[in-house]
């Protein structure tokens, strides 16, 4: 039995390279405040943590536009931004720079819409259907 190779285009190089920009915006609260100011930690983070959310959106728009969307490709999607969300609110949690009421509002946020998605699919619903509207609504969540 032969299995398919993983598709190798933009919008899944776009993907893989958010999740691995997930490292860089951690390891940046790591840097010593001798070198790298708590501000600028904050800075630099929320700067690669944009680009990383610019990548979501061009993604989704190339896989769409140029018809290479795949089912690797929307797991991989969903789970990059879920990652990179979780991963930067318990760095934040950690350094408290964020309450801990805003991290479980938004990571439970997170939680509930993977699984109403999920139930959604089971019943048959077109939860599937990835809209204009959900992917400028996940670019604006990972911005703000």
């Amino acid at each position: 039995m032969s299995r398919k190779p993983l598709p190798v285009n933009v919008p899944m190089i776009l993907t893989w390279a958010r999740i691995a920009l997930i490292p860089l915006i951690i390891g940046v609260f790591y840097v010593p405040d001798q070198i790298l100011s708590p501000f600028m930690q904050n800075v630099w983070a929320t700067v690669i943590f944009i680009i990383a959310a610019l990548t979501d959106a061009f993604d989704g728009y190339f896989a769409r536009r140029y018809n290479m969307e795949s089912a690797i490709g929307a797991f991989l999607d969903t789970s990059a931004d879920k990652l990179m969300v979780c991963a930067a609110l318990i760095v934040l949690l950690d350094f408290h720079r964020v309450d801990m009421l805003v991290a479980l509002i938004i990571i439970g946020r997170e939680i509930t819409v993977t699984a109403l998605r999920e139930w959604m699919a089971k019943v048959g619903a077109a939860a599937g259907s990835y809209t204009h509207l959900r992917a400028h609504e996940t670019s604006a969540h990972l911005v703000c």
